[in-house]
């Protein structure tokens, strides 16, 4: 039996493409808060990060570096969904193991398990 799961409770491993694709209303909210004064592209997208916290990483300077991302970046929800599913879901299994261990609890994702471990790796090396 398949659950349907809504936004809010999509992992981005599981997600559609259609949840981050230039035409998802994620990627539509993105555009319309970099037209808020005083909001980045960064800025815009951490707060898509917490507003969904399952489906979205978190993109800023370090996360850039530590991936060795490009100076004009449109592909990076995509490129983590693959990473993430590649090898039969071999990194969110120890994304799992590394939660687990750390023992912070099920409801922290994966993806937020990726995002403070290459966040604080690239931290480290500044």
């Amino acid at each position: 039996m398949h659950i349907r799961h809504t936004a809010a409770e999509t992992d981005l491993v599981d997600a559609e493409p259609t949840h981050i694709t230039k035409d998802s209303p994620a990627w539509k909210l993105w555009t319309c808060l970099r037209e808020v004064d005083g909001i980045g592209p960064v800025g815009a997208g951490k707060l898509l990060a917490r507003k969904r916290p399952r489906l979205l990483p978190v993109y800023d300077s370090v996360i850039k570096k530590v991936f060795k991302r490009p100076a004009m970046d449109l592909t990076f929800w995509s490129d983590v969904r693959t990473a993430l599913r590649s090898d039969q879901r071999k990194l969110v299994s120890h994304l799992e193991q590394v939660r687990d261990r750390a023992q912070i609890g099920k409801d922290i994702s994966a993806l937020r398990v990726l995002d403070v471990a290459a966040w604080l790796h690239g931290k480290d090396g500044e």
